[in-house]
């Protein structure tokens, strides 16, 4: 990189084309890293997807009773429920590559513990690291966040979906094909934990280097691209020290390192996000009480069998990766205007959950399934997509953090909406999802000053 003001022309220029990452040092190499990342994502999912459908036969086999087996998997989802903010925050003080590595080989000792649990005990005992440490996908799109412009941020995140959504469909395949075989549950759970080390060579041989020399541009030519000065100032660390209390803090005392982690998170709390993570609550919500009794509401409307609602899953996800692809062709349609694409998906995943709600046949089902699966793709990218940008860049890793917990209150509440629901109408779970759906599309109209005077901030600046 030429010094100077020659070096600053040439990066405007770049910026101006839209062509990447004006703040790069060497496009070609970040360009390498964000494709690594989209193989981490995928070899995450991969690894998961092989192992989590065939958790439930296991436990049982062990001779868990429903109860057992359903306690042990609520445990699961606390800890993801509370471990999620702490470790992306820390992720924020520590740095995304220790970060990752842990989360990344703690995971995988989660798995290898699970391919030898011969007890109930021993089952209960491996799902404690896998609940607390996996977060690989959360630290990774704050990696991405921090390494891409906020132009290119939804093209980017819609793209790692996509990947990790591929592993996703892949992985239950290879795992039944491989539980037909005698302790076939055993060899699978040992093949995910030596996916996991596998992908943490693939972490441990990134050009770590040129993502923190680009890392520190990039967050010195996003500084000012935030929506309050307060918001900077409760949120952000300073572009100039950044790197160097990233630095220091992997070597610092747990106890200081919990201390900064408490005090990211006391800024989030007391920040003006809270509009952006209750429209996340509600949607998540929304989209979890769809699915909830699908299988089982399709045979009672339509008399349909559970092959053919698992043919339909199927098939909705494979129209998500499609979505995850078309990202970037749809935000260039919208001037990059992430709150005006949200609102429009979030009432389009409105309007066709109402449509599946009142559907009369099951062409209408498989009719607004094929939509659902784009409306809801692109939301879920836009709304981590629109924290980042109001919260801002230096406290990604917290932010995608309170996110994920805050879905994961929503797996929680979902499934007890649903079951009072369902005991007035197999249409009960849907119908309550389109009240809070339009409940979110209210919040986001009440606030839509506030993304709008941000939106053509962000237009101007590129």
């Amino acid at each position: 990189r030429r010094p100077g003001a020659a070096a600053r022309m040439e990066e405007e220029e770049e910026e101006e084309g839209g062509g990447g990452r004006g703040a790069a040092g060497s496009p070609a190499a970040s360009a390498r890293f964000v494709r690594c990342l989209y193989a981490v994502g995928f070899l995450d999912l991969f690894g998961v997807s092989m192992v989590v459908p065939l958790m439930n036969l296991h436990i049982k086999s062990l001779g868990a009773s429903h109860t057992v087996a359903g306690i042990i998997g609520s445990l699961y989802g606390v800890m993801q429920l509370f471990s999620s903010t702490f470790v992306g925050c820390w992720s924020d003080i520590v740095g995304r590559r220790y970060s990752l590595l842990t989360c990344i080989l703690l995971s995988a000792l989660g798995y290898f513990l699970l391919g030898n649990s011969t007890s109930v005990f021993l089952f209960a005992i491996s799902r404690v690291p896998v609940g607390i440490f996996k977060h690989t996908l959360s630290i990774s799109k704050a990696l991405l966040s921090d390494l891409v412009s906020e132009r290119d941020r939804p093209l980017v995140m819609g793209r790692f979906n996509a990947a990790s959504s591929v592993g996703f469909i892949l992985g239950p395949v290879v795992g039944g094909y491989l539980a037909e075989f005698e302790g076939g549950f055993y060899q699978t759970s040992f093949i995910c934990a030596s996916i996991f080390l596998l992908n943490g060579g693939l972490v441990w041989m990134l050009p770590w280097s040129e993502e923190n020399t680009s890392n520190r541009d990039h967050y010195q030519d996003k500084g000012t691209n935030s929506l309050s000065a307060k918001s900077n100032h409760d949120l952000h660390l300073k572009s100039a020290t950044s790197s160097a209390v990233t630095n220091r803090s992997f070597v610092q005392s747990p106890w200081v390192q919990v201390a900064a982690v408490l005090k990211k998170i006391k800024g989030i709390a007391c920040s003006n996000l809270w509009d952006v993570f209750l429209v996340r609550f509600l949607m998540s919500v929304a989209i979890l009480l769809y699915y909830s009794n699908f299988t089982l509401a399709l045979e009672e409307r339509f008399g349909v069998k559970p092959l053919f609602a698992g043919y339909l899953m199927s098939y909705s996800s494979a129209l998500g990766v499609l979505a995850g692809c078309l990202l970037g062709p749809i935000t260039r349609l919208y001037q990059h205007n992430t709150y005006r694409l949200l609102l429009h998906s979030s009432t389009f995943t409105c309007v066709l959950i109402l449509l599946y709600a009142s559907a009369l046949s099951i062409w209408m089902v498989i009719l607004s399934s094929t939509f659902l699966a784009f409306s809801t793709t692109i939301g879920r990218t836009c709304i981590i997509d629109l924290e980042l940008t109001v919260g801002g860049n230096e406290a990604s890793g917290t932010l995608l953090g309170v996110g994920q917990s805050v879905t994961s209150v929503g797996r929680i509440i979902a499934p007890l909406l649903s079951g009072i629901a369902q005991e007035f109408s197999p249409c009960g779970p849907p119908s309550l999802a389109v009240g809070l759906a339009l409940v979110a599309i209210v919040i986001m109209n009440a606030n839509k000053q506030k993304y709008r005077s941000h939106g053509s901030v962000k237009l101007k600046k590129q």
